[in-house]
C-alpha cells in the first residue's frame, strides 16, 4: 500500500480512537483521580485505563491495515533490513488530559530498519481530538494538516515559518517530570528571554513538533526525552521532516531512537542563532 494512502487510513483509526478518549476526558472526575502526576509512574496510574484500551484498540485496527513485522514495543533485539514496526502511544499530554485542557494527542508512527540496521520513522500521524485537528506525513510524500468540522474536513499542505531571526520569533519549550531536567529547559528560557516575541509552554511534545511544522512556532526545544516519549516524538518527527523543517539533537546530531535525546525542532532558519543557548 502506498505510504500516503496508508497514512490517511491510520488517521482514520486515530480519529475513531480519539472520539472515545475525548468522551472519557469529558466525564466528571473527582479530585483524587484528577490529581496532577509528578513522576512517570504516577502518570501511568492516572491514565492507565485510557491508555490500555487506546493502545489495544489502535493496535488491533492497524493489524487489519497491515501487520508488517509487529510493534515497536515488542520488536526483537536484532531486526532485518526492511523490517517495519508500528509504534503506538497512549495519551500524549497526560496532565493536559486530566486537567480538561484541549492540547493532548493520540499518535502512531511506523519505523523501518535500513541496510545498516538503523531504524527511522517513515510515517507519522498526530491526532488532537479536542482540537479537531490531525497532522499526518509519510516519507517522500509531504505533510498535511486536517481540520475537522461539522461542515467537513479541510486538508492543507503545511510548511514551517519563514522567520529568519530569534528576535521577534515565537518559541516553545517542553518540561520534564524531573526537576533537574526541567531546570535545563528553564535555563535556556532565561538565556533567550527578551529575544523572541513570545515563549510558549503548552505541550504535548507531538503537538509542539507539529506546530513547528505548520509555522505556528518557529522553534521548539526540550531536553532528556525518554524511551516512553518515542511514540510521540517519532510521529511528530515525520511531520516536521516532511514539512521541510529541521529536527535534531541540541548538539546537532541526528535523533537516536534507543536512548535519551535533547530535541530541538525549528524552521531551519533560526537554529544557528538558537543552538549556542542550548549549549
Amino acid at each position: 500500500m502506498d505510504l500516503r494512502v496508508l497514512a490517511l487510513k491510520v488517521a482514520d483509526v486515530t480519529q475513531d480512537a480519539g472520539k472515545r478518549a475525548l468522551r472519557d476526558q469529558l466525564m466528571p472526575r473527582d479530585l483524587v483521580t484528577a490529581s496532577t502526576p509528578s513522576i512517570p509512574d504516577d502518570r501511568e496510574q492516572v491514565t492507565s485505563g485510557v491508555d490500555d484500551w487506546l493502545i489495544r484498540f489502535i493496535e488491533n485496527r492497524l493489524t487489519y491495515l497491515d501487520p508488517f513485522d509487529g510493534f515497536w514495543a515488542t520488536r526483537p533485539e536484532q531486526c532485518e533490513p526492511g523490517s517495519r514496526f508500528w509504534c503506538v502511544s497512549g495519551i500524549d499530554g497526560a496532565i493536559n488530559f486530566m486537567r480538561s485542557m484541549s492540547e493532548w494527542t493520540v499518535t502512531v508512527s511506523l519505523f523501518e530498519f535500513d541496510e545498516e540496521g538503523s531504524a527511522q520513522p517513515i510515517l507519522g500521524v498526530v491526532h488532537a481530538p479536542a482540537l479537531g485537528l490531525t497532522y499526518l506525513a509519510a516519507k517522500g510524500k509531504g505533510a498535511i494538516r486536517i481540520w475537522h468540522a461539522q461542515t467537513g474536513d479541510r486538508r492543507e499542505k503545511i510548511m514551517p515559518s519563514t522567520t529568519a531571526s530569534l528576535n521577534g520569533s515565537v518559541v516553545c519549550y517542553g518540561m520534564s517530570y524531573f526537576p533537574e531536567e526541567s531546570k535545563r529547559s528553564l535555563d535556556v528560557v532565561a538565556a533567550i528571554a527578551g529575544k523572541p516575541a513570545d515563549i510558549k509552554r503548552v505541550g504535548p511534545t507531538s503537538l509542539d513538533l507539529c506546530k513547528v511544522a505548520d509555522g505556528t512556532y518557529d522553534a521548539y526545544f526540550e531536553p532528556n526525552l525518554h524511551q516512553w516519549d518515542v511514540p510521540a516524538v517519532s510521529a511528530g518527527a515525520v511531520v516536521v521532516w516532511e514539512a521541510e523543517g529541521r529536527l535534531r539533537q541540541w548538539n546537532g546530531e541526528p535523533i537516536h531512537w534507543r536512548r535519551e535525546n535533547d530535541v530541538v525542532a525549528s524552521n531551519g532558519l533560526i537554529i544557528d542563532e538558537l543552538r549556542p543557548y542550548l549549549s
